[in-house]
């Protein structure tokens, strides 16, 4: 059934913004590059250095991961205090060069595991305070009512990337080779530093001021914010034990179906086009709720299960598609709920504290997926990530009673 216009209209609001339409063309461009280059890193740990090891695939993870929660105290108070179209320049060029830079190692055939996670590590140590900047910079480019819609509209874009680049990186590998997928992201910054020169007439907010104690007032606003400490523990269940899908996707492939590159990349990109869906759905919704949240949850644990038991290749992509929908939906709700709850001059701080726990739960759980992966089998791990879910949707259930 086609989108009836006032849904449709719903769903494309924030694009009526011209700063918002200019950052997301910007954006789409280097989503794809993104995506390119986390599947080629995956493909050259499992396939190039390594016997399909799927643990130094987590260690992978997990050095580019734990920069979240490293530079925790210092990325979210950036966000809130620094000209956030200032950051995102330095940030995105940064990732640029070193994108260049692993494409040129790995081109050379010079690439080895310790200096991939040297990259991995510096690469998301720029990322965590990219990430902060990036998502509370929205809220200058529309006006507050539309930030659910353009919240959404990122998703759609970071899916859009999700869906082609992965395949993208499937046919550069094949043809040209791994190293060259590193290169193509690394020149695709280039839209997103031309989209953010083009800006202009931005809502700027009022910066924070200090130091250390500004930093500590973003932990402790969460903790007394009933909601937000409810979704951070949301959170930290789905990002170390959920959120692993290039190690659940990659072994599965591997191990189990034995595919190619371009199998690998049609899977990755079968689940993207599930996301792609629930960011639809996501961008037409008037408000975000716990019972949001709460069905996103169960709908993870669901997804994971029927992976986890999937008889064959196409089977598992049909689940693929339903735990991206339901991914979607946790992390486009989250990121509404908490910055709607949070006031405007804590914004920065408490979307660090979200990014930290999602993406920094990583290190501690993608390395025990991949030894879950590597001793039990991958439907073992898959198996975990479906407990998380559940388990995620309880702790919701249970604040929405208290509520009641």
């Amino acid at each position: 059934m086609p989108l009836s216009f006032p849904y449709g209209a719903r769903v494309v609001r924030s694009l009526r913004q011209r700063n918002y339409a200019i950052w997301a063309t910007g954006a789409v461009v280097s989503n794809i590059g993104t995506w390119m280059q986390r599947t080629a890193q995956d493909w050259l740990v499992l396939t190039q250095l390594t016997a399909h090891d799927a643990t130094a695939m987590g260690m992978t993870m997990a050095f580019q991961m734990a920069p979240q929660l490293v530079l925790l105290p210092w990325t979210g108070h950036a966000a809130d205090r620094f000209d956030r179209r200032a950051l995102l320049m330095l940030t995105q060029g940064l990732m640029g060069v070193l994108a260049l830079g692993l494409g040129a190692l790995t081109i050379s055939g010079a690439a080895r595991m310790w200096e991939v996670y040297l990259f991995a590590f510096t690469f998301g140590s720029v990322a965590a305070f990219d990430g902060p900047v990036r998502q509370t910079f929205v809220s200058e480019l529309v006006p507050e009512a539309d930030l659910p819609n353009a919240v959404a509209l990122n998703s759609v874009s970071f899916n859009a990337g999700r869906m082609l680049g992965p395949v993208a990186a499937g046919a550069c590998i094949a043809a040209i080779g791994t190293g060259w997928a590193f290169v193509l992201n690394g020149l695709s910054f280039i839209a997103v530093l031309a989209s953010l020169a083009m800006l202009r007439d931005r809502v700027v907010p009022v910066r924070a001021k200090g130091g250390g104690r500004e930093i500590m007032a973003g932990f402790r606003y969460v903790w007394t914010q009933h909601d937000l400490r409810t979704i951070v523990l949301v959170l930290l269940l789905i990002g170390m034990f959920g959120l692993n899908f290039p190690i659940f996707i990659s072994t599965m492939a591997v191990g189990v179906f034995h595919v190619g590159a371009g199998g690998y990349g049609l899977l990755t990109a079968i689940m993207a086009t599930g996301t792609m869906a629930g960011a639809v759905v996501a961008a037409g919704r008037e408000k975000v709720t716990l019972g949001t949240v709460c069905t996103g949850a169960l709908f993870f644990g669901g997804g994971c299960l029927m992976a986890a038991l999937a008889p064959g290749y196409l089977p598992f992509g049909a689940a693929l598609a339903v735990v991206g929908m339901a991914s979607l939906t946790l992390t486009t709700s989250t990121n509404s709920f908490m910055q709607l709850a949070a006031a405007p001059g804590m914004r920065g701080r408490v979307m660090a504290i979200r990014l930290a726990v999602v993406m920094g739960g990583t290190p501690v759980g993608a390395p025990i997926m991949g030894w879950v992966a590597n001793h039990f089998g991958p439907r073992w791990a898959l198996g975990l990530g479906a407990a998380s879910g559940f388990a995620a949707a309880l702790v919701v259930m249970a604040r929405r009673r208290r509520r009641a």
